[in-house]
């Protein structure tokens, strides 16, 4: 029979995960983005009940889903990832059992599950701790080896280390930041921390230079100094390689150094076939394991395990404890192992494997991809980069070129293909999620596209099926690639010989490249040309966007781009670049042009406006002059008029937009029709609009025919009123 507590404990997490899972919310929630549910507030006095506290959860996990521009990826929990779930709660309930059952149960959690990982990953004999942090287990790996290297550790403390300063090695292409936080957690200075610099002459180029390791330490010996631990990879962070475990085994125990090894590589230790440099680390003094990426298990501790005959030292070094509830720990991991089983264990790992080399397979036959592995037949971890020589660049030597511009060529060389791989490992993993390809920079390769799915597979669920799809996407974007980078020097020496645009170079711009349209100034100050050159470039990137054309034109990316500019992305190989540029360059003149034939009208209407008023004023002063002052009395001028009509010609005034000047309106009044007048000269940008389409230009010609048309009285015409009955 089933306790109940523990059978209403499984039930109760089981409804609890299945609402967190659910991502089906209410429409009402989805209306208000800030609803007044999400401002926190006091915490009520009566308290809520498990599914609205369940409920408000959800909606935090998912609040920002629609503000993310790439698809929500929830990790694949699965039974197993439950089972590990309920250790946690399992853990909490334990604890408040009596001392004496609580020893017992622990005691065998502990055991168990140690027995296991040390039969799994084939290292007898061995002792485990189980940490949350996987740097952890080092740290107290560090401190058992100073407890046993200085007896008088525990009484004198950091005393004893000033008599032999400790040394601890650790290989360049381990991970970021690791030897100064292990310093910072021990009290060591950075001075106690020596790293060992990969292979640069011979074999790969991210495994650690034994050779130059032993000089190290025979210097650090020499020096006074006590070589401590070394810190060796199976499977560095970045591209997967194993160190030569067989031969640093060997140099710390002719120094009588302590070996630890950490990395990816490890988890093929449960399969049946295992490499023989992964092999080695069986024989090393400690390893750390982390279990839940590579079953995707969450919240499971990771696990370092480690030979050691005083376990006075290893309570010391906090490695074991007297507290039960701390060895509690291995129980969501207890439950896990239970539950998948030897075989279910073996199959994940042995399946993680075949993914890699299913795609290891397909990119040797993929021309321009190169591969970075150093041990292909076993490696889990995959790295590979687009690399393509230049075919517009002249292979023979210059006499005149100098070492320092054949530098700077190679320098901008690996900058592009930085560029390029950046952005072809952000497609695939946008076209492929499942497959968990990211992108890794490498000391000596540069930028990489990673596919590692020992770290990823068990929690995205890939298969063999999403492997051959994201060879799929490779075999699409390699063109583009080529093309690219193929045109890219075309279209930067067409944009240079082409006037009115200039050519921005920016090496981290993944496309065909980056152009401006030259506003050409005219006298404006700095800040009016820097509105023209925006306003000018931004309509241009407008005008671009509206062609029927599988190019993409942008204004370049959020953080880091050039102001007002035309960022071109990447092309096919029918792409006409001369055509392009010649396009580019004429839809700104055109906008440019359409700019200025604006503002000159603007101002030639401005000015005959003015003069307009000034001829106002001066018609309504000879009028007076003419009449006299008693025809403009009301009533006196009305019976002048009447005894002594005056006869007076009608002066009026048309505004022609060609010429921008005032003229009379005599001629109309005199020959009954609106005469066409003289060929007004021309305007500075007549001879431009010429070159244009004639349909562009409709509307400017229907406002000057209107314009040699007499100006209607009440608004325009300008014209006495008065005139003959």
């Amino acid at each position: 029979m089933v306790d109940p507590t523990l059978a209403e404990m499984g039930k109760n997490l089981n409804e609890a995960m299945k609402m967190l899972e659910d991502s089906q919310r209410k429409e009402e929630e989805n209306e208000k983005k800030y609803a007044r549910k999400d401002i926190p507030g006091p915490l009520q006095g009566s308290g809520q009940d498990m599914v609205s506290i369940l409920q408000l959860v959800q909606n935090l996990m998912h609040e920002d889903e629609e503000e993310s521009s790439q698809a929500y990826r929830l990790q694949n929990v699965g039974e197993q990832g439950h089972m590990a779930l309920l250790g946690h709660s399992l853990a909490a309930y334990i604890s408040v059992l009596d001392k004496e059952r609580l020893r017992k149960l622990t005691t065998r959690i502990l055991s168990d599950t140690t027995l296991w990982l040390c039969r799994l990953f084939r290292y007898e004999n061995g002792s485990a701790y189980y940490h949350e942090d996987d740097r952890e287990g080092l740290l107290k790996i560090c401190r058992l080896v100073i407890h046993t290297c200085y007896e008088d550790y525990t009484v004198e403390g950091f005393n004893v280390l000033c008599t032999k300063q400790p040394v601890i090695y650790i290989s360049s292409a381990a991970r970021t930041g690791l030897g100064q936080a292990l310093c910072n957690q021990l009290g060591l200075p950075l001075s106690c921390m020596c790293h060992v610099p990969c292979n640069t002459m011979f074999g790969s180029q991210h495994q650690m230079d034994v050779a130059l390791l032993d000089r190290l330490i025979k210097d650090d010996v020499e020096c006074g100094k006590l070589p401590l631990l070394l810190v060796a990879n199976a499977g560095t962070p970045g591209a997967g390689h194993t160190d030569k475990l067989g031969r640093l085994k060997e140099l710390c125990e002719q120094y009588k150094m302590w070996l630890h090894v950490e990395g990816v590589n490890l988890a093929t230790l449960a399969l049946g076939y295992v490499s023989s440099s992964v092999l080695a680390a069986t024989k090393c003094d400690s390893m750390t394991l982390t279990l839940g990426s590579w079953l995707g298990l969450p919240a499971v501790p990771a696990v370092t395990l480690y030979k050691h005959e005083d376990p006075s030292l290893s309570l010391a070094a906090g490695l074991t404890s007297s507290q039960p509830v701390e060895k509690l720990r291995a129980l969501p991991l207890w439950l896990s192992l239970q539950y998948l089983g030897h075989d279910g264990i073996v199959e994940r790992i042995k399946h993680a494997s075949q993914l890699s080399q299913r795609l290891l397979e397909n990119l040797k036959n993929l021309d321009f991809i190169k591969t970075s592995v150093e041990d292909e037949l076993s490696s889990p971890v995959v790295v590979f980069k687009f690399f393509q020589k230049y075919l517009n660049r002249d292979q023979t030597p210059h006499a005149a070129q100098t070492s320092a511009t054949q530098h700077h060529v190679i320098s901008n060389e690996g900058h592009i293909y930085d560029t390029f791989n950046q952005w072809l490992g952000e497609q695939l993993a946008q076209l492929v999620p499942a497959s968990g390809i990211d992108v890794v920079e490498l000391e000596d390769e540069g930028t990489c596209v990673r596919f590692s799915p020992l770290m990823t597979s068990a929690v995205l669920g890939t298969e063999i099926q999403d492997v051959d799809q994201l060879v799929d996407c490779l075999k699409m974007k390699i063109p583009v690639l080529t093309s690219t980078l193929r045109l890219r020097e075309e279209f930067e020496q067409e944009v240079r010989r082409t006037v009115g645009l200039l050519y921005i170079e920016d090496l981290s711009w993944p496309g065909l490249g980056i152009v401006r349209y030259n506003y050409h100034s005219d006298g404006k100050n700095d800040d009016n040309q820097e509105k023209e050159l925006e306003k000018i470039n931004t309509e241009l990137l407008k005008k671009l966007n509206e062609l029927e054309s599988d190019l993409t034109f942008s204004s370049g990316p959020e953080f880091g781009g050039q102001k007002n500019c035309i960022y071109i992305g990447m092309v096919t190989e029918d792409l006409d670049v001369l055509e392009l540029v010649e396009t580019i360059a004429a839809t700104g003149r055109e906008i440019e042009e359409n700019s200025r034939l604006l503002e000159n009208m603007t101002e030639v209407v401005r000015k005959g406006i003015q003069e307009a008023q000034l001829q106002l004023q001066k018609a309504n002063e000879e009028r007076l002059l003419e009449e006299g002052l008693l025809r403009q009395i009301p009533v006196v001028g009305s019976v002048l008029n009447w005894f002594s009509p005056f006869q007076a010609s009608p002066k009026g005034r048309t505004f022609n937009l060609t010429a921008g000047s005032l003229e009379s309106t005599e001629s109309t009044y005199v020959s009954k029709a609106q005469g066409t007048g003289t060929t007004p000269p021309p305007t500075p940008t007549s001879s431009l609009t010429k070159q244009r389409h004639s349909g562009k230009f409709l509307l400017c010609d229907f406002i000057l025919k209107l314009a040699a048309t007499p100006w209607p009285q009440h608004t325009s015409d300008l014209r006495d009123t008065r005139g003959p009955a």
